[in-house]
């Protein structure tokens, strides 16, 4: 059963001390807009949009929005605020959709398993992406995408191309993007044979750093320089 928002118009000025009041009364302001409609000013109730946002298909989820006097319409979250100390709701945007028509959404991407490379060769998996960008009909969307890594050895990398695929879902990100891979945190000590050699690379290094001896001037150059010329002749 869809999750169902009822929302209720706001009215009068909208500014800092109208959206204090709606939050001060337990609810907080949003903005319903999409499909040629005009935008309504809405105020909802925090705990229901928490509920979606914490769902599994979080953001992503299609719910009803209910408006006195309107007809429901089909909507998503597409952007919210929190307040940055109490971690609390403070503002919402909802976006009216067509089930007919197809969306661009981000999509969680989860890894399944161990890596061969983590259990047998003492690597970590980096997972680089955590969201791929999908296109798709709203009733197709994923809540997540599943992946499985077992096989992943050590080195080896997980690309968008390696991912499922159907007819249904579109990738957005590049097809041979990293998604994860499996790296090495093993430092081999160097031989003694490798430590001498870096020793010699260094000290060579600092030999050819240090700064090379003026040359001597040639004999008539020392007949110009201000000491020459200002030397007393010898008395006779």
């Amino acid at each position: 059963m869809s999750e169902v928002v009822v929302a209720k118009p706001r009215e009068g000025k909208f500014n800092k001390n109208a959206a204090r009041r709606v939050r001060v009364a337990g609810k907080i302001p949003a903005v319903l807009y999409g499909s040629g409609h005009d935008a309504v000013a809405v105020e909802v109730d925090p705990k229901q949009i928490s509920r979606i946002l914490f769902s599994e298909a979080g953001h992503n989820t299609i719910f009803d929005v209910e408006i006195a006097g309107q007809t429901a319409a089909k909507a998503m979250i597409v952007d919210w605020q929190r307040e940055p100390i109490k971690d609390q709701l403070i503002h919402i945007d909802m976006k009216r959709i067509a089930l007919d028509k197809t969306l661009r959404v981000k999509v969680r991407v989860k890894l399944l398993g161990i890596p061969l490379g983590v259990k047998a060769s003492g690597g970590i998996l980096d997972q680089v992406l955590r969201q791929v960008e999908i296109e798709c009909l709203p009733g197709d969307i994923p809540s997540h995408i599943d992946v499985d890594v077992s096989n992943l050895a050590l080195y080896e990398t997980l690309r968008v191309s390696d991912l499922p695929h159907s007819d249904a879902v579109k990738y957005l990100n590049a097809e041979d993007a990293t998604v994860a891979h499996v790296v090495s945190i093993r430092e081999e000590a160097p031989t003694a044979a490798e430590a001498e050699v870096a020793a010699a690379n260094a000290a060579a290094a600092a030999s050819a750093a240090e700064p090379e001896v003026a040359k001597k001037g040639k004999p008539e150059d020392a007949a110009k320089t201000p000491d020459a010329a200002k030397k007393p002749a010898a008395k006779k």
